[in-house]
Parts: C-alpha cells; structure tokens; sequence
C-alpha cells in the first residue's frame, strides 16, 4: 500500500523511474523527480516536466524534503544526494520495493538474480507458464518496469521478475514466493567494495522469505551453498553434475527432473552447460508452485534462444557465426567457450569492468583458434594472452569482424562474446549485438556463392 501522506521523490530517469512516476500519479500521488542529465538528453523530459514537478541537470536538496526516495538502479548508493539523504533518515527504495508494495495480493511473484542467465531463465518460467496456460506477467530488468503493469489489480497468477543486485540493495518488504539464485561470478566489481558485498547483495533476495515460500539454488556454487545455509525458506537444488541430491540434474542427454521425469536435451533449443542449468532453474521454480513435473516438461519445449546469447546469426562458405554480446563478464564467456566441441575464433573486448581476464586462459587455450581484440580492454587483453593463444588488436569493430572472416576456413566458427561492457562504443549490448548481425549479415551477402 501506499502512504498518500508521504512526500515521494524519485531520483534517476530510466525505464523504471519513470515507469514509479506514473505509476504513482495512478495512486494519487504526485511525486518530485530528479535526474543528473540535462533535460535535452531525456526523451520524455517535455512530457515530464508537464505532468510532475521536475529538475535536471543535477540532484538538488529538494530531494531531501520528502519521505521517500524510489533510487533507479543505475544510481551508485555513494551518490552524495543519496548519502546526505541517509543521514537525514529519508527512506530509501527501489522500483521493485514500489511494485511490490502495490502488487495484489493474489498474484504469485517468481524472481531471478544472479551474475549470468538471469533473462534466458526468466524467459524460460513466462514460456512455461504460459503453455501451463496462466496469466504470467515478464518484468523487472527484462522488458518493462514492474510498476509499467497494472500490477495493483487482481487477476495477474504470476509476476516473473528477473532482478539485477543493483535493485536487490534497496529492498525493504520485497518477498518473493520463490527466488531463484542461478550463479554468482565476479561482476559489478567497480560498483562494490568488495566480491564479498556483491555476494551478499545478490543473497538479500532471500531475506524475507519464510518456510512457506521456496528458494531454488545452483548447487554446484560455493558461494551459493555457503551465504545460503541461513535462509528460511524450503530449498530446491539443481546441479550441472550427476548429483541425486539435486532435484534436477542432467544424466547422458536428459535432465532429470524429479524423481521420475526425465528432458530430453533435444527438446531444448538453448546450447550449453549453463543454458541447461537456466533450464533446470526455471523448471524447478515453476515446481515449487505447480508441482507437475511431467506437464511442466512438456510446457518448456519450443522455447526459442533470446538474440544476444549464443544467438546463431547464419553462415556462409561454412563458416558460421554467433552472436553473444550479451556475455559482459568473464564467467558469460567462459559459458560460451563451454558450448562448442571444436576451436573457435573469438571477438572480445569493449568497456572495462574491473575483472580479471587471466581467468579465462586456461579455457580459451583449449578451445580459441585466434581471438581478436577491439574497444578500450583491447590492450589489458593482448598483455593478459600474448604469447599464450594467437592475438590480434583491431581498433575498428566492423574491422575487427571482417578480419576474422578473411582469415577463416570451412568449418570455422566466429562468436563475439567480449567479457566486457559496451559503453566504449555502443549505449548497450543490444546495440553492439545487433551491429554485429548487420556486418555478419552484409559479410554473408557479399560472399554467398551465385
């Protein structure tokens, strides 16, 4: 519920807040937005300005006269206007804390966090109970924002949120009735103080549950099994190795799902290890509220690949290409170098964020014919390989993608997968992913046999 006595303000103008805005103005509230960006930089800041009291270009002390502060998760919590409002006691809340705050409570909420697989798992729980035949609503970092939904009125069985750590940190009553935790890997490393704060960031979905709701777990993870012994929902386990204690865990070319249904992998049309521990962990979270495993086996077939991860974008003369721009982190790339059986040629590079590349040698020694480096990381990357697989530096990406098809052979397979963000050159890895296919896709045109 909302308090229409409290003076909101929301601070960040993103997808969600903006999205906390209206949302809001719905209740009958009408709160004070703020954003660092000049107006010019804001599409909607016309309309913005016309239907709330605004400012830009800065966050101002205005800010510390209301109750509330809605935080967009882009927003570092060390944000001077954000420590000054701390100290004066002003509540401090993310989009997701709002929504669920306002959500009817007849609707079940299914959420997803973790380093990698977050939005492929999301994805995978909407597609399944969807063919389940349930009103299922796909939100949080994927798609809209949650409060873009008309999620105060009754009648949504399930909300499916996958959730960054970002907006984890500002949660206060946020309880879902199954969280899921697929992985944590080293990421975010410049916005934490330590591996350890991002671990614990990433434990706080569990924080509210009880032993009525369900937490499904990646028991292969130390990190994972050791932050988790603590929490006080009932446990539901996957595993990538042929473990019994899981309650899904893959044998020869099936999972096995429960005690008697088994997957076969031909049904999934998602590649690799970590694409079938996404599946288990949909699965087993839509167990956790429907507990037909048979019914649910057969709802997962026919879910297609999302575009940027592991996404085949066609081949031409034999060689084939993948898109995976998605794969910002070293433990993403690692995922991908784990999907092919034979020696790829990689594209990496792009925005630093802090990791270690030495991480990845001993992989990409097994499995990269050449990888070819490009973006601002291009140089930390030749000093971490050189003289350990064969390297080359292209500043230019069309460049850098149009090298590796020259010097490729029938057979031959290129992934970009860059372990790195992509604000050097691109708003995002969308943008980036979707280049990439248009080079590809001018490549194939221009080499295709008459």
């Amino acid at each position: 519920m909302i308090d229409k006595s409290k003076k909101y303000g929301i601070v960040g103008l993103a997808r969600s807040g903006i999205a906390s805005a209206y949302k809001l103005k719905e209740l009958g509230v009408i709160p004070f937005l703020s954003e660092l960006s000049p107006a010019q930089e804001i599409p909607a800041a016309e309309k913005l300005e016309k239907d709330f009291p605004c400012e830009f270009g800065g966050h101002t002390k205005k800010l510390l006269e209301c109750d509330c502060l809605i935080v967009s998760p882009g927003i570092p919590l060390n944000t001077f206007i954000l420590q000054k409002a701390k100290e004066k006691n002003i509540e401090l809340i993310s989009e997701i804390e709002l929504g669920y705050r306002i959500k009817a409570r007849d609707s079940k909420i299914i959420a997803v966090t973790g380093s990698n697989g977050k939005s492929t798992t999301v994805s995978l729980i909407h597609h399944i109970l969807t063919g389940l035949g349930k009103n299922s609503l796909l939100a949080g970092n994927i798609g809209d924002a949650l409060c873009g939904y008309d999620i105060e009125k009754p009648g949504i069985d399930y909300i499916v949120l996958e959730i960054s750590s970002f907006q984890l940190d500002l949660i206060d009553s946020f309880k879902p009735d199954v969280a899921v935790l697929l992985n944590i890997t080293p990421d975010h490393i410049n916005r934490y103080n330590s591996f350890e704060d991002y671990t614990l960031s990433k434990v706080n979905i569990f924080k509210n549950q009880t032993a009525t709701d369900t937490a499904v777990l990646f028991m292969d993870s130390v990190e994972i099994m050791h932050n988790t012994k603590e929490i006080k929902a009932n446990k539901l386990y996957f595993s990538l190795q042929n473990n019994e204690t899981a309650y899904a865990y893959p044998v020869d070319n099936y999972i096995q799902f429960g005690p008697t249904t088994k997957v076969p992998l031909s049904n999934l049309e998602i590649r690799g290890p970590h694409n079938y521990a996404n599946a288990m962990a949909a699965m087993l979270a839509v167990y956790a509220l429907y507990p037909e495993p048979a019914k649910i086996a057969e709802a997962i077939t026919g879910f297609k690949p999302l575009p940027h991860r592991l996404e085949f974008v066609g081949s031409v003369n034999g060689i084939s290409f993948y898109n995976d721009s998605k794969a910002t982190n070293t433990d993403s790339v690692r995922s991908a170098l784990h999907s092919f059986d034979k020696p790829i040629r990689i594209i990496m590079g792009g925005s630093d964020k802090g990791e270690s590349y030495s991480t990845l040698t001993s992989d990409m020694q097994k499995i990269v014919k050449k990888a070819y480096l490009t973006g601002d990381t291009s140089e930390k990357m030749y000093q971490t390989w050189n003289g350990i697989i064969p390297l080359e530096c292209i500043s230019d990406f069309e460049d850098c993608v149009t090298k590796a098809y020259n010097d490729s052979l029938p057979g031959d397979i290129i992934v970009l997968s860059p372990a790195c963000a992509s604000f050097d050159k691109f708003k995002n890895y969308e943008e980036r992913g979707e280049f990439f296919k248009l080079v590809v896709n001018r490549i194939i045109k221009e080499n295709e046999k008459k």
